[in-house]
């Protein structure tokens, strides 16, 4: 017996040890926002995930917002960081600096919120806004603009928003919400980019009206009552991919073990952060810390345990799919989540000639690497890393609009409102591809943290 058990350490010693050799480089610098989101980073870090798979990590709070962390990837500063979702594919489109970056996994869905001050929801419910509707939509601020133009006539002064970066999710949702009642935001608007802890400030100095951003900066508002938050971004699309885990195409080429011990490290963080409600106390907890996101506790419990606080002097709302970190495959970096970025980029006019958004998305998604660390640490994949949004019961979009990536450039020319550069007939000539699109089931094997309903949570 004791021959089996000194033959199985060793056999386990071996293991580490080869696991250990296998690691191309060691120290690494990872920079992030100072954002709930930022939580799998943070959580592999504290709960010695990173360390489990022999990588010493400094986990750094970048001030320089998202053009800062995202000059720092790209100069090498940072070997991963935090990204916007978007990020990465517009570096190596060359409309976000210029280089080849890749998103490696999906950190999160959902997360953010349109935040408004107290004065345009006053005007807002001049024209009927029910703000307790979810999810709510824009046909008040439409009305008021409507007036306002009306009074302004040639003098028309456009409402100003902010939102943190031109190719993010927020700039994308906030134009999403405004355009299902008709506003335009390029003429109606105007929206500005800001770092995401400067949100509050900025509305309380009378600087923005408004604006969309991740957590806590949202319910910071809420809570002093100099605002509210009228829509979630879940609201706006159910489950839709919020930031992603970026790196250098060639930093992945250079140290594959590396990049990939890094992966099931965030993988695992991501699981234990969905394990249990417990799990997001105690990560709120963290998170609250100077050197992370440094908001009190309860501003975070707020959002991170199933519940979140839309309306000035209310009371939460149950929200259990707020924050979703590893069910429903959320850290999977599907390669038709990434199309719709590009997309949007055409939609309002970012990208001003035709290219494969197949052949793009493949260069900078990377569903194939992470699939080979998620079989390692027993995360589970998704049937395909292509699939069609808005037609299943978690996945919707709040105007009923359905995304197929084998229509993608029908849906960018669908929308009533839409201002793209480059002509339907260019983009279909440089698009001629279709792939096999496959639906996941809404599953939860993880725990009940970013579950819709306890029912859904696997045993």
């Amino acid at each position: 017996m004791l021959r089996k058990v000194l033959k199985i350490g060793l056999g386990l010693s071996l293991v580490t040890s080869t696991l250990l050799a296998e690691i191309e480089k060691k120290d690494l610098k990872i920079g992030f926002i100072a954002l709930t989101d930022c939580a799998p980073i943070v959580i592999a870090k504290e709960k010695g995930f990173f360390s489990k798979y022999g990588l010493n990590v400094d986990v750094e709070k970048e001030g320089g917002g998202w053009p800062g962390i995202q000059q720092k990837v790209i100069n090498g500063e940072y070997d991963f960081s935090h990204a916007l979702a978007g990020m990465p594919i517009a570096a190596t489109l060359g409309i976000n600096g210029n280089a080849h970056l890749q998103a490696v996994l999906s950190l999160d869905y959902n997360g953010n919120g349109i935040t408004y001050g107290n004065k345009i929801i006053k005007e807002m419910k001049k024209y009927g806004m029910d703000d307790k509707k979810r999810p709510l939509g824009s046909e008040a601020l439409k009305m008021y603009i409507d007036a306002k133009h009306k009074a302004e006539g040639d003098k028309y002064q456009p409402l100003n928003f902010g939102m943190v970066h031109p190719v993010s999710t927020h700039n994308y949702e906030l134009r999403y919400w405004m355009a299902t009642s008709g506003i335009k935001p390029d003429e109606d608007t105007t929206i500005k980019p800001f770092p995401p802890p400067t949100m509050p400030s900025n509305l309380i100095a009378g600087n923005i009206e408004g604006y969309c951003v991740g957590e806590p900066w949202n319910e910071r508002i809420v809570m002093t009552n100099k605002g509210s938050t009228l829509v979630t971004n879940y609201d706006i699309w159910n489950n839709n991919p919020e930031k992603v885990l970026q790196t250098r195409a060639d930093f992945v080429d250079k140290y594959p073990e590396t990049t990939k011990a890094v992966i099931k490290a965030i993988i695992e963080a991501q699981m234990w952060l969905d394990a249990s409600w417990e799990n997001r106390k105690e990560a709120a907890k963290i998170l609250s810390k100077p050197n992370y996101v440094k908001a009190p506790v309860n501003v975070l419990e707020k959002s991170m345990i199933g519940t979140f606080q839309y309306l000035k002097g209310q009371e939460s709302e149950p929200n259990p799919m707020f924050n979703v970190f590893a069910n429903y495959y959320a850290s999977y970096p599907f390669y038709s989540h990434g199309m719709w970025f590009i997309t949007q980029m055409y939609r309002w006019g970012q990208i001003d000639k035709a290219v494969n958004m197949k052949e793009v998305i493949e260069k900078v998604y990377r569903p194939d690497l992470f699939a080979e660390a998620a079989k390692e640490v027993g995360y589970s994949l998704p049937p395909s890393p292509w699939k069609i949004d808005g037609i299943d019961e978690y996945n919707k979009f709040m105007d009923g609009k359905v995304y197929d990536p084998n229509k993608a450039i029908d849906y960018i020319y669908s929308f009533e409102v839409t201002n793209p550069k480059v002509s339907k007939e260019d983009l279909l000539k440089e698009n001629n591809w279709t792939v096999e699109t496959k639906q996941p089931e809404y599953v939860c094997p993880y725990g009940p943290a970013g579950c819709a309903d306890p029912k859904f949570v696997t045993k």
